[in-house]
């Protein structure tokens, strides 16, 4: 299991290039493979597209359970919000006998808000916004619960084409805890050539281009701007 970090290859780490280099098959999401290309000529390639998750990981398993060096390639880290608990579930449901080794990987939080300045400096939390695998009711109950105890909050999968007011409404329950002028930054497919960050607020973020390649990233009630940073103090005397 390889986190192959945000995208670009500086972000990936060296024991992530090294799994792949001395892998004979990658299996990954075909955008995915398309970021690690210079690392897998002459290997074969297993690629299926979105929603495809478990079909992948049990073509990654059954490989390696006939003896080959698989890398089953997540974006960020395959621990979050990636694959690494999905291969551990479906090697013990199908009693699969295989040797299973995570890579972790750059995450998109920390790869986002590396860009925006020091945003994540103190307690936060991660939530995914898709409710593919997650009841929204589910997911409005920890957003209340984030957003009431003052703690900054990385979106994940905060747009797409078919769920667009999950995040409206995620933006209501964060005006209901903060003021409008908290920082709240917008990364975009970090590392790559699509890559697009923005710094905007709690009252005008939603009029910013949003979508499932983005990260949304809102500060606490102590975060501010310092020049063109995003910053969350940690609680240092200056």
């Amino acid at each position: 299991m390889v986190g192959i970090g945000p995208g670009g290859r500086l972000d990936r780490t060296l024991r992530a290039v090294r799994a792949i280099t001395d892998s004979s098959i990658v299996v990954g999401y075909g955008r995915y493979l398309g970021l690690i290309e210079d690392l897998t000529g002459g290997k074969k390639l297993i690629a299926s597209g979105m929603k495809k998750e478990v079909e992948r990981c049990r073509a990654a398993l059954n490989a390696a359970q006939e003896g080959n060096i698989v890398s089953l390639v997540s974006s960020g880290d395959p621990g979050i919000y990636g694959m690494a608990g999905l291969a551990f579930e479906l090697a013990a449901a199908e009693s699969m006998r295989v040797v299973i080794e995570i890579v972790p990987g750059v995450t998109a939080a920390g790869a986002a808000a590396a860009r925006l300045g020091a945003p994540l400096m103190v307690d936060f939390a991660c939530i995914s916004l898709s409710d593919l695998l997650v009841p929204w009711e589910t997911i409005k109950e920890r957003l209340e619960a984030v957003a009431a105890a003052d703690l900054a909050v990385a979106l994940y999968n905060p747009r797409s084409k078919k769920r667009v007011t999950q995040l409206e409404e995620a933006a209501r329950i964060f005006r209901q805890h903060r003021n409008p002028d908290t920082p709240v930054g917008i990364a975009t497919a970090v590392s790559t050539d699509d890559e697009r960050v923005v710094l905007s607020d709690l009252e005008h973020f939603l009029q910013e281009e949003i979508g499932m390649r983005s990260i949304v990233l809102i500060g606490n009630r102590s975060s501010k701007r310092i020049g063109k940073w995003f910053v969350t103090p940690r609680g240092y005397n200056i």
